[in-house]
């Protein structure tokens, strides 16, 4: 997961947020020293950025390990071209260094 420039909590709106004990926990598992706080602001970033159209890619081709043929079930982003994948419309899907399946439109891996 990737971070955006960090600026200092003390600069950060305090707000509330109710999670399931189990989502809490599950995060905070995963967070490993980032902290689970920071997580769900890095996951919200980047829910934030697709959905805007300030989405900037943050694979390279080098991050994909492997790729299979799917088909788009919902409009997905490819993660190395930003190209918008329609649903039912052919993509692969990138298997990354980090064990991640990510979304990519047919023509990323070309060339």
């Amino acid at each position: 997961m990737h971070t955006l420039t960090r600026i200092p909590t003390t600069e950060m709106e305090v707000t509330s947020i109710r999670l399931e004990r189990e989502l809490k926990e599950k995060l905070k598992e995963i967070s490993g020293n980032q902290g689970y706080q920071a997580l769900i602001r890095d996951i919200l970033w980047n829910y934030v950025q697709q959905k805007s159209g300030d989405w900037k890619p943050k694979f390279s081709r080098a991050d994909i390990r492997a790729s299979i043929p799917a088909t788009a079930q919902t409009e997905e982003r490819c993660v190395l071209t930003g190209q918008t994948i329609q649903p039912q419309e052919a993509m692969m899907l990138g298997f990354t260094s980090n064990g991640d399946l990510v979304p990519l439109s047919m023509e990323s891996l070309a060339g």
